[in-house]
């Protein structure tokens, strides 16, 4: 069982941990380069981990029903907010290194290229739970502030989408995200309808 004192300590480790892809992503820059294709190779990388981290907050209810590891929630926020500062990345790195700031063309891949139009739209949904993530938004909020932090889960889906529409052809990768995310949603489905029985 975590206790409060223990809490405390993890969080920096955990606030570290989650700054290591992207030290890691500095490395093979200043170390190797990106390779023949740099821009894709950031956009892909920094997407990649914004769902991973992502899909990583929807893993804490079944975590804490499962070990009963209650005091893990406390980590859920920070883990929630470097998924949107991850997501900030790609999209800046789409924006900056691929479309060079041309946004007469952005807005013409977000209305004509589906995979763009989910991922800007994930973006879009996640910026009020960014913005309401604080302890005084919570209170102010209250059962409004739990209905509107289940967009998560539509944002998961738009960014599982967004992923699976933008390869097109190898599709086992975000088959595998997709599968993550249909267990975790699985899970909640199953015991909301135990509660309702």
């Amino acid at each position: 069982m975590l206790t409060s004192q223990s809490g405390k300590k993890i969080k920096p480790v955990l606030f570290i941990l989650l700054l290591v892809p992207l030290a890691m992503l500095a490395y093979r820059f200043y170390s190797e380069g990106f390779g023949a294709n740099p821009i894709e190779t950031v956009n892909r990388y920094t997407g990649d981990w914004a769902l991973r981290i992502l899909l990583s907050t929807l893993a804490f209810s079944p975590l804490i029903r499962i070990t009963r590891w209650h005091n893990i929630i406390q980590y859920r926020r920070m883990f929630g907010l470097f998924a949107f500062f991850y997501v900030c990345v790609h999209l800046s790195s789409y924006i900056v290194l691929d479309q060079f700031f041309d946004f007469s063309e952005i807005i013409d891949d977000v209305f004509k290229r589906p995979f763009i139009t989910a991922g800007f739209s994930a973006f879009i949904l996640l910026i009020p739970l960014a913005v309401t993530s604080t302890n005084k938004m919570v209170e102010r909020l209250q059962y409004r502030w739990i209905q509107l932090h289940r967009l998560v889960y539509v944002i998961a889906m738009l960014a599982v989408l967004h992923f699976w529409w933008m390869v097109k052809v190898d599709t086992r990768e975000p088959m595998i995200y997709a599968i993550i995310l249909a267990v975790l949603l699985g899970f909640r489905l199953f015991f909301y309808i135990k509660r309702k029985v």
